[in-house]
């Protein structure tokens, strides 16, 4: 399972008053092409100017010929025609239509007859309203272009690729970081399910471990603690990759599904999932196969019809992204793969989750069932003290 973030709105409005003007101005560059573009605001008497550019008109960027050498600076003719701008920035929470017409009117009326245009950048959202109000004054006043920019068209300018920098230097988010990250993150499980998948068989039986716990392969010798403080790793059966990740026996007991898949139980005394204790070094458990009980279970699951004879199993799911690697030859101590995963959950051990399922038969005849806990039934006996199934982790 990929773990995504989604990035919430911008505080605009949490910029100190002179670093959003810088902002606003940074975006400004790309806007048009700059003979200058002053930080007037910065000044403290600015005429209602926080920034002033004056661009550059009819001069074709010479950059664009690919006999230039790219190095060269460019040099543009002092003649050329230029065309004025303003730039207002108000950082505040909201800006009615009468407030946003108010900072317009304030503009000198001496410095209004050189404008060509304005930008009215804002950290808040305009109404509809507003914006209409903003084009007929700014008509009105003789502007040949006028943009208003409100929080919306601000953010949409710091997602761009190109404004990524601005990004990280105002709000400590990269786009571009995150994307690498994710790319990295995909890459590493497609890698661990390629080598799950080349190199793990159903059935075996595989070693999982912590790969923070360097006590491996000896067991804490004080038996008053758990197993789980004693060694930090286990052995269960492989069962299969799957698209969650990699998917362990955790229980697997005899069980009955009713033909209609509703009713359903299983048998409690017996548990074909530890892995046998021949192939588990580790192994500390007396009678992991209880011959008797399991006799019992399954002569009662034999005498049930044939098409209600079924499995119930527990099955325990490592995500591809909780795995650091596999190492399918193992060692000395055990000589099957083993899987390092990050930390064991003292609750969990290894596992995201567990999964439980009911199934008869297999391939094109296999029937599955929902193991509902309000439809099971009475065919197998009880055992006393017993666990609610899939919640007892012990290993």
């Amino acid at each position: 399972m990929i773990t995504t973030r989604t990035l919430g709105p911008l505080h605009l409005e949490d910029l100190e008053p002179h670093r959003f003007e810088d902002l606003v101005r940074q975006l400004v560059y790309d806007f048009r092409n700059w003979r200058s573009l002053e930080a007037t605001g910065r000044s403290g008497s600015d005429d209602g100017f926080d920034a002033r550019g004056f661009e550059i008109v009819g001069h074709s960027d010479d950059a664009d010929d690919p006999d230039d050498d790219v190095d060269e600076q460019i040099s543009v003719p002092p003649d050329s025609e230029e065309r004025t701008w303003l730039v207002q920035c108000k950082r505040e929470k909201e800006i009615g239509p009468t407030k946003l017409i108010g900072y317009v009117d304030a503009i000198p009326e001496e410095e209004r007859a050189g404008l060509y245009g304005i930008i009215f950048a804002a950290a808040c959202d305009f109404s509809k309203t507003a914006r209409d109000a903003f084009r007929v004054k700014a008509r009105e006043l003789g502007f040949a272009e006028a943009y208003l920019w409100g929080k919306g068209e601000i953010e949409d300018a710091l997602f761009q690729p190109k404004n990524d920098h601005l990004l990280f230097a105002y709000f400590g988010v990269s786009l571009q970081v995150r994307q690498r990250s994710m790319k990295t993150q995909v890459r590493a499980r497609l890698a661990t399910k390629r080598k799950a998948l080349r190199s793990l068989n159903p059935h075996d039986a595989i070693l999982i471990r912590d790969a923070s716990d360097d006590r491996y392969p000896y067991l804490d010798p004080d038996r008053s603690k758990t197993r789980f403080d004693r060694g930090r790793w286990i052995v269960k059966t492989y069962e299969g990759t799957f698209h969650d990740g990699l998917h362990f026996v955790f229980e697997r007991h005899f069980a009955y599904l009713s033909e209609d898949g509703e009713e359903w139980d299983y048998a409690e005394s017996m548990d074909d999932g530890p892995v046998a204790a021949q192939l588990n070094p580790w192994s500390e458990r007396e009678g992991l196969e209880n011959h008797d009980a399991r006799t019992a279970a399954m002569d009662t699951w034999r005498a049930l019809p044939e098409r209600t004879q079924a499995w119930f199993e527990i099955v325990g799911v490592i995500p591809f992204g909780n795995i650091i690697d596999i190492d399918e030859k193992g060692d000395d101590c055990f000589e099957h793969p083993h899987i390092y995963t990050t930390e064991f959950d003292q609750k969990m051990r290894p596992f995201q989750y567990f999964l439980r399922s009911l199934t008869f038969g297999s391939g094109w005849s296999l029937r599955t069932g929902h193991p509902d806990d309000k439809k099971r039934v009475e065919k197998f006996p009880r055992r006393e003290g017993k666990k609610k199934s899939g919640t007892d982790t012990q290993i």
